[in-house]
């Protein structure tokens, strides 16, 4: 089993994902993307690695849920193993 901490930590996450301000925030992050990757508008390769931290950033926040998810399959499977161990 895993800590209280840890299990009222997904759950608030999770709380967050089912939100309708959170289904905002990707839709607004999906569109950014689209506009940051354009190489039409890079200026030099600083606006390009400018933009490329934007993306990366921006990749970060569209793929959280599935890394939440990712990471509590995770500690619920080593919760188990120690307890059967």
């Amino acid at each position: 089993m895993i800590s209280k901490e840890l299990e009222l930590y997904y759950r608030n996450m999770y709380n967050m994902f089912s939100s309708d301000g959170w289904k905002q925030l990707q839709e607004d992050l999906q569109n950014n993307a689209a506009v940051i990757n354009s190489v039409e508008l890079t200026k030099d390769n600083d606006d390009l690695r400018f933009r490329k931290g934007q993306l990366a950033v921006i990749a970060s926040l569209l793929n959280l849920e599935a890394q939440i998810e990712a990471a509590e399959t995770q500690a619920i499977e080593e919760a188990e193993t120690e307890v059967s161990s």
